[in-house]
């Protein structure tokens, strides 16, 4: 969780609101300044994760809507980028506020479509509200630089272009929050966006389109659903869109850098995934390490989120100790409702992501090199719930379960010996996003830093994203960083000056 972007405390859940009054209402995307229908007058249908049901209907968004909001957004752009920065940085605080405002409205359409708990979800706008602020407040800060010259008749300095039209890309697990957060830095650069939210999760989206209506000028921020093989690879490959964000799994984003490179020379930045190692070493603080390991699986959103520590590595001191601990620990998870208070686990996502994690935990189930040590169940109710599970591999890590990114509540537990035989599994992966290191030698946090090929580490903690800090991965877990002063600067182009007289 984002914890240290929480701006106040959680507080007393508010009565449940009834799911018709929430999202049972029409919904239309944004294209220049106007809320539509799609062209072709498709929909799709928002099914409500907990329980199966069809909640809402959305438009579903085609080539042609794409085309209409990437026109919006490129007649738009020469007036946004002559606006001041100050001016634009306004319209990013005015937007926080509106968002902060609607956040219980927000926090509820998000568990609805999305499954999450209803804490989680109101989390996720302080924090998209907090991030909105937060580059707001870097306006001053998007600045060139001067060369020195020899010569004392010249001078050189660069200055920071915008884009034009930036696609956005942004996935389900958080569907507000990257929906809100992900739009500042490329509008305060001075660039109009396209953003397409996750077929799944689009509503969020939606309305913030609806309130971003009122406040940010027309063609501005346009937001067009649909699905990913559609709408998706039209904004990919559309001539007019010269830098492209992403954020999703690594199949997916190698195939958004191989696409926008067939249409044009564009800039791709891709947030990706992981498999994410967590090394318990054996000077660890045993019972802090436990907590982390926990938190690190983020299952108060059923482990799908890309930073998951969803590979453990413990000391063979303290394997069974640990392993055995978390294990009990996943078992004392309330699974459940994700619109009651103490829920701690809702349903995955969508049927399609429930089939692929369930596969998962029975082919572990079948696999004589693991053992159970929790869950590998799935209650007997309505709903996408697949109970949080844990495998040990006493005999090593090997297999799917310890090389593919499962994005669920499944975790994964080996031993080793020596430092040099954690670093080498932890670093045996094609993928490099997070990892997590538990110790108290100072020797081993640095030579860790040092030695872990990864692009985010926590030493003696987890999960938390820092305010200004750069999140971003290496190898296939991404190309970018986000949440610092670099994602702004990567929504510019640097243009060097030269001036003779």
């Amino acid at each position: 969780m984002h914890t240290s972007w929480l701006a106040h405390p959680q507080g007393t859940l508010a009565a449940r609101p009834r799911t018709r009054e929430i999202v049972d209402r029409p919904w239309h995307m944004l294209i220049g300044g106007e809320l539509t229908d799609a062209v072709s007058g498709g929909t799709l249908d928002v099914v409500n994760p907990a329980d199966e049901t069809v909640a809402a209907r959305m438009p579903l968004g085609g080539c042609a809507d794409v085309d209409a909001a990437v026109d919006a957004a490129r007649d738009a752009a020469p007036s946004w980028a002559a606006t001041s920065i100050a001016d634009r940085a306004a319209v990013l605080t005015r937007l926080a506020e509106a968002v902060e405002a609607h956040g219980e409205e927000l926090a509820w359409i998000d568990t609805i479509d999305n499954g999450s708990p209803i804490g989680v979800m109101r989390n996720d706008f302080r924090v998209a509200v907090a991030q909105l602020r937060y580059f707001a407040g870097l306006a001053l800060q998007l600045r060139g630089e001067t060369i020195p010259m020899a010569a004392h008749d010249a001078f050189d300095y660069t200055l920071r272009d915008p884009f034009g039209v930036v696609g956005r890309i942004v996935p389900w697990n958080h569907p507000l929050m990257f929906a809100a957060a992900r739009i500042a830095a490329p509008l305060l650069a001075g660039n109009t966006v396209v953003l397409k939210p996750a077929e799944v999760t689009s509503l969020s989206a939606l309305r913030l389109g609806e309130i971003a209506a009122r406040i940010v000028p027309p063609g501005v921020l346009n937001i067009v659903p649909g699905l990913g093989s559609v709408a998706g690879e039209r904004l990919v490959t559309h001539p007019d869109v010269p830098r492209i964000a992403f954020t999703g799994s690594s199949v997916t984003g190698r195939r958004v850098q191989a696409r926008a490179a067939s249409a044009a020379v564009k800039t791709v930045t891709l947030e990706l995934g992981g498999k994410n190692p967590v090394i318990v070493f054996p000077d660890a603080d045993v019972p802090a390490a436990i907590d982390g390991v926990m938190a690190g699986m983020n299952f108060t959103w059923q482990g799908q989120s890309c930073g998951s520590t969803s590979r453990l590595l413990v000391h063979q001191s303290l394997y069974e100790r640990v392993v055995g601990e978390v294990g009990r620990r996943m078992d004392d998870l309330r699974i459940g409702d994700p619109s009651e208070a103490g829920t701690d686990v809702g349903p995955l996502v969508s049927a399609g992501h429930y089939s692929k994690v369930s596969s998962y935990v029975r082919a572990g189930l079948a696999d004589p090199a693991l053992d159970l040590v929790a869950g590998g169940t799935f209650p007997d109710r309505p709903g996408y719930y697949v109970r949080p599970t844990l495998f040990s591999a006493p005999g090593g890590p090997a297999g799917p379960l310890f090389t593919d990114e499962i994005f669920g509540p499944v975790l994964v537990a080996a031993p080793f010996d020596t430092y040099e035989e954690a670093v080498s599994e932890a670093n045996a992966l094609p993928y490099g996003l997070t990892a997590g290191v538990w110790t108290t030698s100072l020797h081993t946090a640095l030579a860790a830093a040092r030695d872990l090929r990864t692009g985010y580490l926590w030493v003696n903690s987890s999960s938390a994203h820092l305010p200004g800090t750069a999140f971003g991965g290496v190898k296939n877990s991404g190309v970018g960083r986000e949440e610092g002063i670099e994602e702004l600067e990567e929504y510019t182009q640097p243009k060097n000056v030269y001036v003779r007289f």
